[in-house]
């Protein structure tokens, strides 16, 4: 109990003291997870919304793979962007360049991990508008595509659940980005793949003082998400 108190002790001291080797992983890890947020947003959000308001062949068939890939493998993510990446796959062979070990690799990595689910609660969010606003947009001689814009952007509050729920699925994620970032120190080291090495190596206080700045960063998203609804219900009803 008494190591547990002294590393805890420790932690503290380390996220008061900002040390830059702490701040150096959180940044990286914060830039890796938003810009992986934003590539699934700006690529699962229209997609959930057509696959609301569209009718076409398959249609079900995709919005039954989405759900299910909500719960894809990270590693399997990991597995499968190594292979596209490596020198010897097909987009290493196009770009010419090495794009393994490097945090364009776990941006990519987390976009594919994050994008179904973005797309999955997008559609069920818009379904919701679909349903009271369709014929009122039917009226007015909306296509379904720009119907579709029309409820992203009448929904754009509501879907901040949505973007929050895929970019803490990211920044929590330690199998894809352990695969295709190689957990570099000063490179591809992240957030959750540094509490992994360091609780393996004995390291508590680093590890815990990670975990406690990766809750917080968590909580502080999802307050700031939480305000900003109930701005919006006040301003706007």
């Amino acid at each position: 109990m008494n190591e547990i108190s002294a590393s805890l002790a420790l932690a503290l001291d380390l996220v008061a003291g900002g040390e830059s080797r702490l701040a150096a992983i959180v940044l990286l890890s914060l830039k890796v997870s938003l810009g992986a947020t934003l590539m699934a947003c700006a690529l699962g959000m229209p997609l959930g919304a057509l696959l609301s308001v569209g009718r076409f062949p398959g249609r079900r068939v995709l919005i039954v793979l989405f759900n299910g890939l909500m719960g894809l493998p990270p590693v399997v993510v990991g597995l499968l962007v190594y292979l596209l990446l490596s020198r010897a796959g097909p987009l290493g062979q196009l770009f010419g360049v090495g794009l393994l070990f490097t945090p364009t690799a776990m941006v990519v990595a987390q976009t594919v991990l994050v994008t179904p689910i973005i797309a999955a609660l997008t559609r069920q969010v818009i379904d919701d508008e679909w349903r009271e606003h369709r014929e009122q947009l039917r009226s007015l001689g909306a296509s379904r595509p720009r119907a579709a814009r029309t409820l992203l952007w009448n929904a754009r509050f509501s879907l901040t659940t949505a973007a929050l729920a895929g970019f803490g699925r990211a920044i929590a994620e330690v199998g894809a980005v352990m695969i295709v970032g190689g957990n570099i120190d000063g490179v591809t080291r992240v957030m959750t793949t540094t509490i992994a090495l360091e609780t393996s190596k004995g390291d508590l206080p680093l590890a815990l003082a990670l975990g406690v700045i990766l809750i917080a960063v968590v909580l502080t998203l999802n307050a700031g998400a939480y305000l900003l609804r109930q701005w919006a219900e006040r301003r706007w009803g």
